[in-house]
């Protein structure tokens, strides 16, 4: 688990297609270490992806399940690049309401 990606290169090719639309939704980010949760808030999303933002302690692995309770849905998430509270996810896939989690 690193907790320093960096931000896309201009020339990388893999920038973001798709404007996000500004939402404002709690998450929560399942690490899948002892099924360990980290709040987080999304502030934009679209079909590929989401930005997050997390408190600055927060340690947020490079691959995790995100669970939105108002869209009923688990997204496995990448992350794509990090900035202070911010982290940047690409989804790469859904799954159902988790088990263990009551939210």
């Amino acid at each position: 688990m690193t907790n320093s990606a960096q931000p896309l290169e201009e020339n990388s090719g893999e920038h973001r297609r798709e404007h996000r639309q500004r939402v404002l939704k709690g998450g929560t980010i399942i690490t899948g270490i002892q099924n360990s949760e980290v709040s987080c808030t999304l502030r934009n999303q679209n079909e590929g992806g989401a930005e997050l933002k997390v408190a600055p302690e927060s340690r947020v692995p490079d691959r995790f399940l995100l669970y939105v309770p108002v869209d009923g849905v688990a997204y496995r998430a990448e992350v794509r690049w990090r900035r202070k509270d911010r982290v940047g996810v690409k989804f790469t896939g859904t799954e159902p309401k988790p088990k263990l989690h009551y939210g």
